[in-house]
């Protein structure tokens, strides 16, 4: 076998495709395990520290809590857990998992340590000024690179754990972790699921961030663009992804959103609700999301898969697929035409009969509405919302 053959079959290996973006990250290098220094266990979540991406030439490390089932039958599947702005590595999050029969790895992504205060060698804070505006000293002084690096190695360290089964890795995020994973998603290829809950791509065309991407000098943005923005990466991601949000979300708004999964290779699910609350308890709550990972990771039994929405005069109807009952469907609608966070919706119950969802749109124009199936699990599932004109 010729090296120019091994060095294709050893990208693939790694999840990676010949000529895809990889930004400024070096993927060879973070999806090395790094060594961890393990602190204590308390309630069977344990506590350590793994190697960061250096910050202004020093080296630097990142905190994180690993949880794992008590009892297993070999390997078990693994999730990454990204928060949000304004959280820290959630102990309890870890925990939720491995009592559902997973390994997963919480990590800190403001250069915190377990008490919530600062490390002296700690990564970036994950104020808007780390975000976007230390960008003039370099794409590798930035938030975003330094925690794309951490979610990416923390993968890596996961994988490694004797728990853990290496070929079933999954992650989810919430908000700014969110955006974390619509990145990660593009470029590792290791994961075998996504599940962003509110955040997407597409900042810089319309999303609550505009005004500090406006902030920043034209070559400033066309270097975060080009290098930070989730679009950028979310055409290269090929794993089923799940997405989770609101309505009214404040920071990812719904046309953003849609442009996002859209983008996404793989297959896609959507559950939005009508003014979900924006949180990281809100933003792990949804049943949806452990049932989606036990499907794409355990073989569990589906979500509700269902079909693109046809449209007749005022009249909207989709089909589905369940292997379980849905019990409930709704049309939810809004003839706003007003930012997206501030639309009032309106909720009515969709007919359900014979694999069909069948409604009556109000005859107002223009009108953006969608609709959702809900089954016996509790669990709800989206169409895409559609405007008419």
């Amino acid at each position: 076998m010729n090296m120019g053959v091994t060095f294709a079959m050893m990208l693939l290996c790694a999840g990676a495709i010949a000529g895809e973006f990889t930004g400024p990250w070096d993927l060879a290098a973070l999806r090395q395990p790094p060594k961890a220094e393990w602190g204590e266990t308390k309630d069977g979540v344990r506590s350590l520290y793994y190697p960061g991406e250096p910050l202004g030439g020093k080296p630097t490390r990142v905190f994180a809590y690993y949880a794992a089932p008590e009892k297993r039958q070999g390997r078990a599947p693994a999730m990454v857990l990204v928060h949000g702005g304004g959280g820290h590595a959630f102990p309890h999050w870890a925990a939720m998992w491995a009592k559902r029969g997973y390994a997963a790895l919480a990590m800190d992504l403001s250069g915190c340590g377990p008490d919530g205060k600062r490390l002296p060698d700690g990564g970036p804070d994950q104020g808007h000024e780390d975000k976007f505006h230390t960008i003039g000293r370099g794409l590798r002084e930035t938030w975003p690179y330094h925690m794309v690096a951490a979610v990416i190695r923390g993968t890596s360290l996961l994988a490694a754990q004797p728990e853990a089964d290496p070929d079933r890795i999954g992650i989810t995020g919430i908000s700014w972790g969110g955006y974390l994973v619509c990145i990660v998603a593009g470029l590792d290829g290791r994961l075998k699921l996504a599940v962003p809950v509110y955040a997407c791509g597409f900042l810089h065309e319309n999303s609550c961030w505009l005004p500090e991407l406006a902030r920043q000098t034209d070559a400033e943005r066309k270097l975060w663009i080009d290098h930070f923005e989730p679009s950028r990466y979310l055409g290269q991601a090929r794993m089923p992804m799940l997405w989770v949000t609101g309505t009214n979300d404040f920071a990812y708004p719904l046309d953003s959103y849609q442009k996002s999964y859209r983008a996404a290779k793989g297959a896609r699910t959507l559950s939005v609700t009508v003014r979900m609350p924006h949180g990281h308890e809100a933003g792990w709550a949804p049943a949806a999301i452990g049932l989606f990972a036990d499907q794409v990771l355990r073989g569990g039994t589906p979500l509700p898969e269902v079909g693109p929405t046809r449209v007749k005069g005022n009249g909207v109807e989709v089909t589905y697929a369940s292997a379980t009952r849905i019990v409930s469907a709704g049309l939810h609608y809004t003839a706003d035409t007003v930012t997206w966070d501030q639309r009032k919706w309106e909720s009515r119950p969709a007919e359900v009969a014979e694999s069909r969802v069948r409604a009556t749109v109000p005859p107002a124009r223009p009108i953006t509405f969608f609709l959702t199936l809900t089954d016996s699990r509790g669990t709800t599932v989206s169409t895409e919302h559609r405007e008419l004109k």
